[in-house]
This record gives structure tokens, C-alpha cells and sequence, in this order.
């Protein structure tokens, strides 16, 4: 009996480990597609390169849309996490909007850091499961 326990808990280990082991964007597909536009979009702006995100602002604010209104993977469900999404999209949407008013490159690049911080705040609360 007791060699019986140790093989089924040596089962579940060996089948478990592969699913825990799953990032945050295998789990919520669509973090992982907000974060595909926004590292084409702010990784070149540090370089001093907005055109990815003058070209593609509102790829991102409908990315942002779609991680806000999808189903948060339940353990990421907190209420912190609800919170910055909402957070993520609201920034986005204010980004949008000063690039279609022809806001300057710096006032442009606030806003994308800003949107940028949101995410990784998102993606840390994920990993550090925060309640």
C-alpha cells in the first residue's frame, strides 16, 4: 500500500510539473498578445523610434480592450489584477488619444512608459500571485 501512495504521488508530480510550470502567457493568451504590439512598440521608442507606436496605437488599445474584457485566469483572479487592467486600458486609451491629437514625442513617450509599467505591473502580480 504504501509503495501504491509513493508511486501516485510520484505520478502526480511528474503530470504536474509540466501545467505549473506554464508562464502567465501560455495560461492568459491575451496578456501574451498585448505584450507581442507593445514589445514591437516600446522597445523601439527607447531608441528614439515612435513610429511602431504612431503606427499602431490603436492595435494596442484594442489589445488592452481585449485583456480587460477577457476571462482572467482564476489564479490570477484578484483583485489587484482587475484593477490594473482596467488601469491598462484606460492609459491606452489616453495614448490613443494624444496621438491623435499630434501630442509631442515626449508627451507620447510618458504615456507609452506609463502603459509599459502597467504591464509589467500586471505580469508581476501574475508571478508573485498576489491576493
Amino acid at each position: 500500500m504504501k509503495l501504491s501512495k509513493t508511486l501516485i504521488i510520484m505520478l502526480f508530480i511528474f503530470v504536474a510539473n509540466p501545467i505549473m510550470a506554464q508562464s502567465t502567457f501560455d495560461k492568459w493568451p491575451e496578456i501574451k498578445t498585448f505584450h507581442e504590439v507593445m514589445s514591437q512598440t516600446f522597445h523601439p521608442s527607447e531608441e528614439g523610434n515612435l513610429q511602431p507606436i504612431k503606427s499602431r496605437y490603436e492595435e494596442l488599445a484594442s489589445k488592452a480592450e481585449m485583456v480587460f474584457k477577457s476571462e482572467i485566469p482564476a489564479e490570477f483572479k484578484t483583485k489587484s489584477i482587475v484593477i490594473a487592467t482596467e488601469k491598462l486600458q484606460l492609459k491606452t486609451k489616453a495614448l490613443q488619444k494624444k496621438i491623435i491629437t499630434k501630442a509631442t514625442d515626449a508627451e507620447i513617450m510618458t504615456l507609452l512608459s506609463e502603459v509599459h509599467d502597467v504591464f509589467h505591473e500586471i505580469v508581476g502580480l501574475c508571478a508573485n500571485g498576489e491576493r
